[in-house]
């Protein structure tokens, strides 16, 4: 039986690389040499960017991150390039006023984001609409908003059939999926909600987005499809499974075994992911391998990233084996928190102060014996109103802390005197970033970026890339600049 073609969003450059890579492993020459090949697989779009992996690129990379967007766009027209957006804040923690995410957003779209996927860390109906307003006015050409799965005492079936029903009321909203970043959506789960989204959503495409973390994705996907969800989000093969994505080669030959058409081209997937998996040869990154089915996950409910770059930091402390003690404190954290979806920036909330906890019980301290300022402000309330409410000792011992009367009326970043500070003849890319950012690191970063370009002037190596595209007796290009390395291969 032949049934409705399936559409796939690639999250290799943007999820994938976070998942796996801890959002650091990928430079722009990765993604741009590739790029022209990524346009012919035929994906719905691309999962490319967020405020966090654009500040990634700068503070690791030293590379601007706009210029990366724009290569992105002119080597691969085609594919709608996606910005995701956690709401109300871009690249630092503190909550943003609107001009400054108005900024963020048009700036965005100028440099070639046309899609813009929105998920609010509470799933907040009103913070949803708001930014897909903000989105629409400032000239995403699609806007999709996402419902984060979790599991708790209060996110049942009410909590998502609310908030669907509220999605589905806004005009600037043309999809909606549902995002699972923990993988913790079961094949029963997922049929007690899909009917809650495609019926709130009848006539518009409604999409799916799991990680692999505990192994049943796959199975959700297959599930899902059956349901009706159209789209689905998957990584190539080198940067899926494990706490990334399903893999978009095993979820094809899922797919097409339970009847479903597609329109991915075969061929160049093969290449983009050959691309990826030699990436990792070439600088001993890991390749995403299938989890076990773990029941403890469901315990913390971490987005796969969040691991990873927890494990890294504890080791970067060089305190590797607090792991397995924190991640047990997460889930109590959580509780006292008042029930948080562990998504950004609550997961990472929610690790930073289990491992202090964990820190202060092992030298004989109390927990919340240190607190640090973004808690404080959860606590205050900056950042929303929790699902339920705190823990009514622990809000007491945060709220009692000295610093607590010093953060009630700080107020959200915004653009009032930015140019006073950072100078008038800045791009608003860079004053966006000086905001955001620390100084020193946007030094760097400016540096080294390439010379400013007129709008619509294609670069010298998009115009490389492309012409090699259309010379098919060149299979291998190495283009070597300092420290920066293209590598570019037919497959």
């Amino acid at each position: 039986m032949t049934r409705s073609p399936i559409e796939l969003v690639d999250t290799t450059t943007r999820d994938g690389n976070q998942s796996l890579w801890g959002a650091t492993g990928l430079t722009t020459p990765d993604v741009v040499s590739i790029a022209p090949v990524l346009d012919r697989v035929g994906y719905r779009a691309l999962d490319f960017t967020s405020s966090t992996h654009m500040a990634v690129s700068v503070r690791f990379h030293h590379e601007d991150p706009w210029e990366r967007i724009r290569l992105m766009r002119e080597a691969m027209p085609r594919t709608l390039l996606t910005f995701l957006t956690t709401g109300m804040r871009f690249i630092s923690w503190e909550p943003a006023d609107e001009d400054v995410i108005r900024l963020a957003l048009r700036l965005v779209m100028r440099n070639g984001i046309r899609r813009v996927q929105i998920a609010d860390p509470m799933n907040d109906p009103r913070a949803l609409e708001q930014s897909a307003r903000l989105a629409k006015q400032e000239g995403a050409e699609e806007v999709v908003i996402g419902l984060t799965y979790s599991v708790s005492e209060v996110h049942d079936d009410q909590h998502y059939a609310v908030r669907a029903a509220a999605v589905a009321a806004m005009p600037e909203v043309d999809r909606l999926y549902l995002k699972d970043p923990g993988g913790l959506l079961t094949v029963d789960r997922v049929r007690e909600l899909a009917p809650l989204f495609l019926d709130a959503f009848a006539g518009r495409p409604v999409e799916l987005h799991s990680h692999c973390t505990i192994g049943l994705a796959p199975l959700v996907y297959v599930e899902g499809a059956s349901l009706g969800f159209g789209t689905l989000h998957t990584a190539v093969a080198p940067l899926a499974n494990g706490t990334s994505q399903p893999s978009t080669e095993s979820t094809l030959r899922n797919l097409e075994a339970s009847g479903f058409t597609h329109s991915v081209d075969p061929e160049a997937l093969q290449i983009v992911s050959e691309h990826f998996r030699q990436l990792a040869v070439d600088r001993g990154l890991p390749v995403g391998t299938p989890a076990e089915y773990d029941v403890g996950y469901y315990h913390h409910q971490l987005p796969g990233g969040v691991v990873t770059t927890m494990r890294r930091q504890l080791e970067e402390m060089r305190r590797p084996e607090l792991f397995a003690e924190s991640i047990e404190e997460i889930g109590r954290v959580r509780a006292d928190f008042g029930y948080p979806i562990v998504v950004t920036p609550y997961a990472q909330f929610l690790v930073t102060q289990a491992v202090m906890n964990v820190m202060a019980l092992h030298r004989g301290d109390e927990r919340y014996t240190d607190v640090p300022d973004e808690i404080v402000r959860y606590f205050l309330g900056h950042f929303g109103e929790p699902p339920a409410p705190p823990a009514p000792e622990v809000a007491d011992r945060v709220l009692s802390l000295p610093r607590a009367a010093e953060l009630r009326k700080v107020e959200p970043l915004s653009l009032e005197g930015a140019r006073a500070r950072f100078g008038e003849r800045i791009s608003d890319e860079e004053l966006l970033l000086r905001l955001t950012m620390p100084a020193e690191q946007v030094d760097a970063m400016a540096a080294g970026a390439p010379a400013a370009r007129a709008p619509g002037q294609r670069g010298p190596l998009v115009t490389l890339l492309l012409g090699l595209e259309r010379r098919p007796e060149v299979t291998y290009l190495s283009l070597v600049k300092g420290d920066t390395n293209v590598l570019w291969r037919r497959g």
